[in-house]
């Protein structure tokens, strides 16, 4: 798929999607995260944080897809109730510059779009480690769709894509859980 015809199919997903929309091998930018923090805005409490070595080789070939691009969160209910999220993404690029490199991600609960979220970072020096700091504020639910949410775990879903100069090399999920801790 052309990469105009890619970025607007992308923009238009109302549930998320069944496969991986790119391979492993599309990220021809050696783009690698390092660090992910979540924090809620209001307390500064950290709700998710995972890190690893930037001397780490990470091989394409470590497993399947599913296991290598999908992650898997549980929040909680008390999650449902935050207005605003910070998260700070910390990555390393490979030899080649990173112009252009903007992140889509899209929310679902079932077939419905929650939220979209669209940011863009203008450039990246190469053989560089790069922190993106986002804010998402997270959009009011129904009582009935977060009821459900809660009733149903893992049918929360999410697709994040990240384009390089307009070009899809990178695709990854998560599914979320808000049913009360054990």
């Amino acid at each position: 798929m052309a990469n105009q015809a890619m970025l607007e199919h992308v923009l238009s997903l109302t549930e998320a999607t069944a496969d991986f929309l790119c391979p492993l091998t599309a990220n021809e930018y050696g783009i690698e995260f390092l660090y992910f923090r979540v924090r809620d805005m209001d307390s500064g409490m950290v709700l998710f944080e995972v890190k690893r070595d930037p001397e780490e080789e990470v091989a394409v070939s470590d497993g399947p897809d599913e296991q290598i691009r999908l992650i898997r969160y549980h929040f909680g209910p008390d999650f449902l109730k935050l207005r605003a999220l910070g998260s700070t993404l910390q990555f390393k690029v490979g030899p080649q510059e990173v112009r252009d490199f903007r992140m889509i991600e899209r929310h679902y609960f079932r077939n419905q779009l929650l939220k979209s979220f669209d940011f863009n970072l203008e450039f990246c020096i190469p053989n560089s480690v790069n922190t993106w700091e986002i804010i998402y504020e997270l959009p009011p639910l129904d009582p009935a769709v977060e009821q459900e949410m809660i009733a149903n775990p893992w049918e929360t879903k999410s697709d994040s894509f990240y384009f390089v100069a307009g070009q899809l090399v990178m695709h990854n999920k998560a599914e979320y859980n808000y049913a009360p801790f054990a």
